[in-house]
């Protein structure tokens, strides 16, 4: 049993759970241990005995508004050269582009949030950015237990977003999709990860990819997309409307996906040692004959390239975001 005094530094392990909800599914009594674990992680950061590494990501979203502590100043200038329509004022857009913490800050989300921004304008979507006026959607702040700086940081997202009535959100991150889906309250707004919106342009028709892609792929659920929010279609579907490309798939896909280990502030926390779960999968996706892993979640790009990296299988597999595939067929 977990005790005052043992819970936070002294009990790293209440770290280790990536809130990837694979206990939930496999629990036959629906017990919800990803609850239980972030109302322990809540009552740890009241008595202060956390890992230093969460500590900082939390001062840096509530400081800075994301959790690698960079000016608010730059939130958008990855999409500079590009001269994304800001929104604000009079200006408004059919669909809103959240591009959360890692797509804005982090260089390898930067280049995926880049070529989907260029996929949408190759197909006519009217979309803009809200820059700095954008903040941390919170979730991870939320699943590190951290309650009252989610809410604050909802009702910063809720009353910018609210302004722009008639307009859908269109988020780069699973992680934020869940966010406003699932735990805002007050938002007006409907809410898409970015493969719900390209999936409908290929029932459309709007979205036909016309360059071949000779290779063979395979993809990977990333959690708050699939098990959380049951998204497992319109990503393939994507992927299949791409000619040459063969899609094949790994041995645990769809709710039986195994974790990146990026959710749940493990982005911000070393795990237990021995081997990583994003190893284990890019393993997975070699042994399916895949030369492409593709992903569709900043966190899981990040892990799984340096998973690539570290088992030395860089001429053997190449992770790619969804959206960077897609362009190179457009």
């Amino acid at each position: 049993m977990l005790t005052q005094g043992a819970l936070g530094q002294e009990h790293p392990e209440l770290w280790d759970c990536t809130t990837c909800l694979t206990c939930r599914s496999r629990c036959p009594r629906g017990v919800k241990l990803v609850d239980l674990i972030i109302g322990l992680r809540g009552h740890v950061l009241e008595t202060g005995r956390i890992p230093p590494t969460i500590r900082d990501a939390l001062e840096n979203v509530y400081k800075h508004g994301n959790p690698w502590g960079r000016p608010k100043a730059k939130r958008a200038e990855w999409a500079e050269a590009q001269r994304i329509k800001r929104l604000g004022g009079e200006v408004k857009a059919d669909n809103i582009l959240f591009t959360c913490c890692a797509s804005a800050y982090d260089s390898r989300g930067q280049q995926a949030a880049t070529a989907l921004a260029k996929t949408l304008e190759r197909l006519g979507v009217d979309f803009g950015i809200l820059g700095e006026a954008e903040a941390c959607c919170g979730n991870e702040a939320y699943n590190m237990g951290e309650q009252g700086l989610f809410e604050l940081l909802s009702e910063r997202n809720v009353n910018q977003l609210n302004r722009f009535e008639g307009a859908t959100i269109i988020t780069t991150s699973p992680h934020c999709y869940n966010a406003f889906k699932n735990r805002y309250k007050g938002l007006r707004l409907p809410a898409q990860h970015y493969t719900q919106l390209l999936a409908s342009l290929v029932d459309q028709g709007r979205l036909k990819p016309s360059r071949r892609v000779e290779a063979v792929a395979t993809y990977h659920d990333p959690c708050y997309l699939g098990r959380h929010n049951g998204i497992f279609d319109e990503p393939r579907k994507v992927i299949e409307s791409i000619p040459g490309l063969k899609l094949v798939e790994m041995e645990r896909a769809r709710r039986r996906s195994l974790c990146c280990e990026g959710g749940g502030g493990r982005m911000w926390h070393e795990g237990p040692p021995g081997s990583r779960l994003s190893e284990q999968r890019i393993l997975e996706a070699l042994d399916a004959g895949a030369s492409i892993l593709v992903v569709t979640c900043p966190f899981c790009v990040s892990t799984l390239e340096d998973a690539v990296k570290t088992l030395g299988k860089e001429e053997e597999l190449k992770v790619m975001d969804l959206a960077e595939l897609l362009l190179q067929a457009l």
